[in-house]
């Protein structure tokens, strides 16, 4: 049996950056008054539908639907603010009057083409700082990104931004986008022809070079903006000035899901290929409100965490064994007596490994000293008559009897040497 194409076992020498990264998260979202949220892998479908957009490539292409036995249409979360949102609607989050700071890293479901860094089955870092109009909260959440990737050691990045404006404001720009490209239509790829009459600013983020060359004389966004629109935006890039925050406006960044507004914004990196981005975001006002929820402006983030994990395993450098104590047994028949032993070692919180192997002491050594431990309890027939541990020091070889009665005297000493 193997695993279904897309989805990837995560091993044990794997889970160790897994873990890293949720700790430094922790850390640095805790600290900001950000709070973890967990919500559930299956939403209704309609969830996406409505907030995501029926013309994105999301819910055309890439989304996992199904009907259950109860003949309700299931979806496998594709992405985290929609459920976020939703989240927020149904638990009435809105009810206390104040900024809700949420961050969450789990699993998404999209069906691509399997390639380096993205699967089917994949995991997002997030966070969504719901309830404020304000730019410093775009700010705040761009800062975060910025400082988690630092911590990670991801520091070869671009932060692109853009203004995408409102509703409003685009649609005037994509009617004067279309009236633009109709005059190039025959030179558009297929997905661009198709997108000219479903999502027209997608066009704006198409990799083709000939596209993109087309798009140079192509009318520009930023001059259907108003003035609440670029206030807006230029504050933003006002406080990255001050924090020395470098950064590229990128008229062509649009983002693929419909429910952004003013602001959108990428995190770029060389060292990932044509699959370069590792964190992506934007400001969301009307969203929770289009779902059934009061008018509540919101703005976040989400980082590719497969990605994330290809950069950070060539930089980040991790103790793979840190158990402190190994413990070897010479009889199968004395194994009860181990119990107030590991029992002690738990009350301590003094990491170890209980060997199984029924292997000689000699063997049992071996792998300890493979393991890189430094300290062995060794638990034989001598011992248990004598009522005493054997401690022996694995890199210098010396070794002493600690009775039993004096154990918990000795590894509160000990805990400060390991």
């Amino acid at each position: 049996m193997q695993p279904l194409r897309g989805t990837k076992d995560i091993l044990p020498d794997e889970i160790i950056f897994w873990q890293h990264i949720y700790n430094i998260a922790y850390e640095i979202l805790t600290s900001s008054n950000y709070h973890e949220i967990r919500t559930p892998l299956l939403e209704n479908t309609d969830l996406f539908h409505r907030s995501i957009g029926n013309y994105t490539d999301i819910v055309n292409k890439e989304m996992y639907s199904f009907a259950d036995q109860g003949n309700r249409n299931i979806t496998l979360r594709p992405e985290g603010t929609a459920s976020i949102a939703r989240a927020f609607i149904s638990n009435k989050l809105y009810l206390t009057p104040k900024i809700n700071r949420l961050w969450y890293l789990g699993a998404m479901f999209r069906y691509e083409r399997p390639q380096k860094g993205r699967q089917r089955q994949f995991h997002q870092l997030g966070i969504e700082c719901i309830g404020s109009t304000s730019p410093i909260a775009d700010v705040e959440v761009i800062r975060l990104a910025i400082k988690i990737l630092e911590e990670l050691k991801c520091i070869e990045y671009t932060l692109e931004i853009n203004s995408i404006g409102d509703m409003e404001e685009r649609k005037i720009y994509e009617l004067e986008l279309i009236n633009y490209l109709n005059n190039y239509k025959n030179d558009l790829d297929i997905e661009s022809q198709t997108r000219l009459n479903t999502n027209p600013l997608r066009i704006l983020d198409s990799k083709n070079s000939k596209i993109q060359e087309i798009l140079l004389e192509a009318p520009k966004l930023k001059n259907f903006l108003q003035s609440k629109s670029m206030n807006h935006f230029n504050e933003i890039c006002s406080h990255l000035n001050y924090l020395n925050i470098s950064y590229k406006i990128n008229e062509n960044l649009v983002r693929g899901l419909d429910y952004y507004n003013y602001t959108a914004f990428e995190i770029t990196t060389q060292r990932l290929g044509t699959q370069n981005t590792i964190c992506g975001g934007g400001r969301y006002d009307q969203l929770i409100q289009q779902l059934g929820g009061p008018k509540t402006p919101s703005v976040g983030w989400a980082i590719g965490i497969e990605r994330l994990m290809i950069i950070i395993q060539n930089q980040v450098k991790i103790q793979k064994n840190d158990n402190k104590i190994y413990i070897a047994i010479q009889n199968n028949k004395i194994q009860n007596r181990i119990w107030n032993v590991i029992k002690m070692l738990e009350e301590i919180k003094i990491k170890f490994e209980l060997d199984l192997s029924n292997n000689s002491l000699y063997k049992q050594l071996k792998r300890a000293n493979h393991l890189c431990v430094k300290v062995c309890f060794i638990i034989g027939e001598e011992e248990i008559k004598n009522d005493y541990i054997t401690i022996k020091w694995l890199k210098t070889r010396t070794q002493q009897q600690v009775k039993l009665y004096h154990l918990k005297g000795y590894l509160n000493y000990l805990k400060n040497y390991i």
